[in-house]
């Protein structure tokens, strides 16, 4: 039986938060589809105290940026970025267009076709997240999406130098220094000075994520993105240290960051609660980290790997940190989660922003539905159809003949009889299934 050794805040006052976001996201849609440029100008001074000329970046702007960019940092952008690329080519050439012979004279096949234009938002604020634009732009560009627009929100008074420089390498065509819901509005809907997009991907803020989820259907989304969780799955072959480290690393990011332990050593849980507590004294983020742990922290006592299994599946974490003595057991069973990080040497942070794997993840039990971004999501697979015989049309009309009269649709069965006289020489009145 599990034990919940430390539970966190209630989905009650969880959902409270969720209606305050929602009611300010949907005004500000409203106002950027009614007055375009004007809504996202008055947005944009509002929230980041920004009012450019113009948010999109000229090639000069561009080129200003990233000379302010230290070799070093380029050159680990750069290192970043062919990690990635390595992987998303490798799942692109995984998905393979494909036609084949049914029946003699019927041909089926599917194309994979890129998105044509995608919106790429990377956050900013307190941690502008450079990586996102390797995660977003890069995946799109390697997919082959012919227009991609890339936004970040100003720092500092303006963009920030690395994450135009990152989204310049990775491929965008359009770079734009804008934040928030005017962004991704911005973006979705169109203005008189932005052609919109076809898709929105990328982390972000609450009010960013209402935002994508109101959008929806309007525009195609990557996923319905939540804050980052994390969860630590630990057995006695790690210590306490690890446990609160991978944990709280996570749980910087935001001050509603889900991180939970999940053991079956009743030692290690207790010794990385006082771990944790000993961290947060000296983690220069704690501010957050320590709200965020407070309010979602968690950890569950578990009697068997079966019932640690079992509780990893159901919270559906998005980052899953496996620290085991059988990690590829948790690899082969495990149905739901954002993303697996197997042993101690692995940790979330390597794979949020270099080893090559995507850190946009599924959250709030999404991971129970979905994977994460990945070339795939910029792909729409649209199959075809052809009949090159008179006997193939006349078999497949005959078939589809009866199936529509089946199901009452007398005008679906004369699309089907009209090729079984045309091209089988056999006579079927209107209204009539071909025999």
């Amino acid at each position: 039986m599990v034990e919940v050794l430390k539970a966190s805040k209630a989905e009650a006052e969880r959902a409270g938060d969720d209606a305050d976001v929602r009611r300010v996201v949907e005004a500000a849609l409203g106002d950027i589809a009614a007055r375009g440029d004007g809504a996202v100008r008055e947005l944009s001074a509002r929230f980041d105290g920004y009012d450019p000329a113009a948010f999109r970046l000229t090639e000069s702007e561009i080129a200003a940026a990233m000379s302010r960019v230290s070799e070093r940092d380029m050159e680990d952008i750069r290192f970043a970025q062919t990690q990635i690329r390595r992987f998303a080519e490798a799942q692109r050439a995984s998905m393979v267009d494909i036609e084949l012979e049914t029946l003699p004279g019927v041909i089926l096949g599917h194309r994979n076709i890129p998105v044509q234009s995608v919106g790429c938002y990377v956050p900013g604020g307190k941690f502008p997240m450079v990586a996102s634009a390797h995660m977003s732009v890069l995946t799109a560009a390697v997919a082959g999406v012919p227009r991609i627009v890339a936004s970040a929100p100003p720092v500092d008074g303006g963009p920030h130098p690395a994450i135009v420089a990152a989204m310049h390498l990775a491929g965008a065509h359009e770079i734009l220094c804008l934040g928030g819901i005017q962004a991704v509005g911005a973006m979705a809907l169109g203005t008189e000075t932005l052609e919109p997009v076809h898709m929105l991907v990328g982390p972000g803020n609450a009010y960013v994520a209402e935002a994508k989820r109101q959008l929806f259907g309007r525009v195609g989304i990557d996923l319905f993105a939540g804050p980052t969780e994390t969860m630590v799955i630990a057995d006695e072959i790690v210590d306490a240290e690890m446990c609160a480290t991978d944990l709280l690393g996570q749980a910087e990011h935001g001050y509603n960051s889900p991180a939970v332990l999940v053991t079956n050593s009743r030692r290690l849980a207790e010794e990385t609660l006082a771990d944790i507590a000993r961290i947060l004294d000296i983690l220069p983020t704690a501010e957050t980290a320590r709200r965020s742990w407070e309010d979602y922290g968690e950890v569950h006592l578990c009697e068997s790997y079966e019932e640690m299994l079992a509780v990893a599946d159901e919270i559906a974490s998005e980052h899953v940190q496996v620290m085991t003595d059988r990690d590829d057991w948790f690899l082969e069973n495990m149905t739901s989660y954002g993303a697996l990080f197997l042993g101690p040497r692995t940790n979330v942070a390597n794979g949020d922003k270099v080893i090559g794997t995507n850190h946009t993840l599924p959250t709030r039990k999404a991971g129970q539905y979905t994977g994460g971004l990945w070339v795939g999501k910029f792909l729409k697979t649209h199959s075809y159809q052809k009949v090159l015989t008179d006997e193939a049309a006349a078999e497949i009309g005959a078939y589809g003949s009866r199936l529509c009269m089946l199901e009452g649709f007398v005008g679906h069965a004369e699309q089907c009889n009209l090729r079984v006289r045309r091209y089988g020489g056999r006579n079927v009145a209107y209204g009539e299934a071909a025999e």
